[in-house]
């Protein structure tokens, strides 16, 4: 596969990481209560915009585009600005977030997936690269904000959203699509995906530990066992507030 085919347009690196900046900036000025000042909201705004380039590219072993020229950094630092601004115009933010955190992980998604086809990676290692573009912004901005890392955690099918779309891509390049067409598709599914979870509350199971029952032991009858109280969250947006909730309570919610 020729690297001209798979070349990927400035803008459209721009706009990618111009939108992750806006939301990484809007998402931290939601934390009011951490006191955080002008500065980091900013920081956190140019790292969530440019972590899932830079993630990209040490995996392909490539220079950091992020890095290559004066504009990446200018642009992440202005749309960051921008995203602080958001965050005191609109009295509720979550659901501006929650698109522009969809959008991100798409954008991002499509671009990592379509460079490492350029780099002759193989169709899964690709769309497993186009993920942890997709990912990685938002989990430097969870990292820095000491906060549970989303894509780890029982939420609104994050990962997964990602990853639907990085596999659309690479099928739909195996059918003979432009290239073009197949990273907007693969944009548009991993979006969709993300605001239907959100909206609608998809998540995957929770991981329970599984041990051996110590009351029967003939042929190690298997049973669930709840270590510790379990926490649930009270919204299914990005800005998720925990509440824990003690053993044997909270079964009939759901799951």
């Amino acid at each position: 596969m020729g690297g001209a085919t798979f070349s990927i347009p400035v803008w459209a690196e721009f706009a990618a990481t111009a939108i992750g900046s806006v939301q990484g900036a809007a998402f931290a000025s939601g934390f009011r209560d951490r006191r955080i000042d002008l500065f980091g909201v900013a920081f956190i705004g140019v790292a969530t915009g440019l972590g899932g380039g830079i993630l990209r590219d040490v995996s392909l072993a490539s220079p950091l585009v992020a890095l290559s020229t004066n504009w990446n950094i200018l642009v992440a630092i202005a749309a960051a600005l921008i995203g602080m601004l958001l965050a005191r115009v609109f009295s509720s933010i979550d659901p501006v977030i929650t698109v522009l955190d969809a959008l991100t992980l798409g954008l991002f998604g499509a671009i990592g997936t379509t460079k490492a086809l350029a780099f002759g990676l193989p169709e899964v290692p690709a769309a497993f690269v186009g993920l942890i573009s997709a990912v990685g912004g938002g989990m430097l901005r969870d990292i820095l904000l000491g906060m549970p890392i989303a894509v780890m955690h029982v939420g609104s099918l994050y990962a997964v959203a990602a990853g639907a779309g990085t596999v659309t891509l690479v099928l739909l390049r195996d059918l003979g699509g432009s290239v073009f067409w197949c990273a907007v598709i693969s944009a548009a599914v991993t979006t969709a995906v993300r605001l239907l979870a959100v909206m609608f509350g998809w998540s995957l199971p929770e991981q329970r530990t599984i041990e051996l029952s110590r009351a029967r032991v003939g042929f190690g009858l298997l049973r669930r066992r709840q270590v510790t109280p379990r926490e649930y969250p009270t919204t299914t947006g990005v800005i998720p507030v925990y509440k824990a909730v003690p053993r044997g309570e909270g079964k009939g919610e759901g799951a």
